[in-house]
């Protein structure tokens, strides 16, 4: 088993989109392949075939590996739960919530279940591609580091530095980091690279000849704009399209502590179909056929910012001309009269009131619910393939219609007119039958769109857009086996 990792020169700089290119390159070439990220911070998580769940991100890489995404293909993963605290999951399962100034303490005990599914990870395949998180610039944030140069030294795997040349700065991101870090971070990192060019690769000839001279790092290359990465599912909601287009037109409102927005991914891809993400401070528009209330980290905090911005108002003018609204997961919960947490499960001790779109009302409880669920649309009778990844309970005479069933039992909601509609549901929008069929009710015509089909063709095509462009071969022969 070799080992290779790839850390950036800050976020959001490819890391994720390369890892996933480079799997599937690596798989391309007869190899067994297997992602792996030490930390993620995110509220986009996926639910792995072992009951856990892991960041969005690792579930797409899985993905271009031909493989399910396993716990621990992302040991750590943080869900931020307000400005200053997070969910801390390990291996899959929470184990606690801290404030963000507490986290150096509790990471300097994560390391052992870091290395743990590390070795178990890679000693089911022939090559390991890790990706770091955020920057090993961050000096303020190296001890007991476990995301960045922390694991490349603990288990001895090569590092390969990506930078952004679309940010601007790339020559002093990338010396820059050099320079900051300790000279025996920097001793493991093998070589850089450029991502996210734009015109004429030759024209930065010379600053990618300077960074190799200043440095003493070998280079594998200046990777161009990949211009089809919108059509892989986003880590970031701000990464996925808003506005723009014609057909059918979907708001969806970008809530604080938005999560699990891959429900979203699909929606995006239909040609028939214009999305809005409404942002905070920005009316819902009034031309739009359905209003999306996304899944959050925290149901009651995203219910006073959804009011804070009057969305609760433009909502109440929405279905009052005849809109149509799908709450998804906390967006479900906030559709009813009330949501109650007496035991503080999101926060403090208390109860919020819902929109009141939905007969129902929801009690926050400590346990969660993490499941693959296939259901049946009740309205249709089409299969609908989705997970399941919240806490509470939600009652009441709404339920009486439901959305769909599993295993014969009601799942989700539907207002007596149809127009409501609350689920627990997320990932739903990917089973192509039954999006079609739910647009066609909107009045979007057909598209004939295979969603699974097209992301795997773009991994197709990113990987053969890092082979016509970066040293791969080198890459790939860069990565060692691990000494732990």
């Amino acid at each position: 088993m070799r080992a290779l990792m790839i850390q950036g020169t800050g976020s959001n700089v490819g890391k994720s989109l390369l890892v996933a290119g480079l799997c599937r390159a690596a798989r391309a070439r007869g190899l067994r392949v297997a992602p792996f990220k030490p930390q993620n911070m995110s509220n986009n998580a996926a639910v792995t075939i072992d009951g856990g769940e892991i960041g969005r991100a690792q579930a797409l890489q899985a993905l271009a590996c031909g493989l399910e995404p396993v716990t621990d293909m992302n040991p750590v993963l943080l869900k931020p739960e307000s400005e200053t605290g997070a969910q801390v999951v390990v291996q899959g399962r929470r184990v606690t919530t801290v404030r963000a100034a507490d986290y150096t303490q509790v990471k300097a005990g994560l390391m052992a279940a870091v290395l743990d599914s590390f070795v178990r990870l890679k000693s089911q395949v022939d090559l390991v591609i890790v990706e770091g998180a955020g920057s090993p610039a961050e000096v303020n944030l190296r001890a007991n580091d476990i995301a960045n140069m922390g694991f490349a030294r603990a288990a001895d795997v090569p590092v390969v530095l990506a930078g952004d040349i679309d940010r601007g700065g790339v020559i002093a991101q990338i010396v820059g980091t050099q320079g900051v870090i300790d000279p025996a971070d920097a001793a493991m990192v093998a070589g850089f690279l450029i991502n996210k060019f734009r015109g004429d690769v030759r024209l930065f000839d010379d600053g990618y000849r300077f960074i190799q001279d200043r440095t003493g790092w070998r280079g594998f290359g200046v990777l161009p704009w990949f211009p089809d990465a919108h059509r892989l599912p986003a880590e970031d909601a701000l990464d996925l399209p808003s506005g723009g287009g014609t057909g059918l037109h979907v708001a969806c409102l970008a809530l604080s502590r938005i999560a699990n927005f891959d429900d979203l991914d699909p929606l995006a891809q239909e040609p028939g179909v214009r999305l809005t993400m409404v942002q905070p401070g920005q009316p819902i528009p009034g031309d739009c056929a359905l209003v999306i209330l996304p899944g959050t980290k925290s149901t009651r905090a995203d219910l006073a910012f959804l009011r804070a911005q009057g969305w609760d108002i433009d909502l109440a003018g929405h279905v009052r001309r005849g809109g149509h609204v799908l709450g998804i997961c906390g967006g479900y919960q906030m559709l009813g009269h009330v949501v109650r947490d007496p035991d503080g499960i999101e926060g403090t001790p208390g109860e919020t009131p819902g929109l009141g779109l939905l007969d129902l009302e929801t009690v926050m409880t400590a346990d969660k619910r993490l499941t693959r669920t296939t259901a049946t649309h009740a309205a249709t009778g089409l299969g609908v393939e989705g997970y399941e990844i919240h806490i509470g309970r939600t009652d009441g005479p709404a339920r009486s219609r439901p959305f769909a069933h599993v295993t014969g039992a009601p799942e989700g909601a539907v207002s007596p007119d149809g127009r409501i509609v609350g689920s627990y549901l997320h990932g739903l929008f990917a089973s192509d039958t039954f999006r079609a069929a739910f647009l066609a009710g909107l009045g979007a015509r057909p598209s004939g769109l295979n969603y699974g089909t097209a992301v795997e063709t773009t991994l197709d095509a990113l990987a053969a857009h890092l082979e016509a462009h970066l040293d791969v071969a080198g890459l790939l022969d860069l990565a060692r086996a691990p000494a732990c």
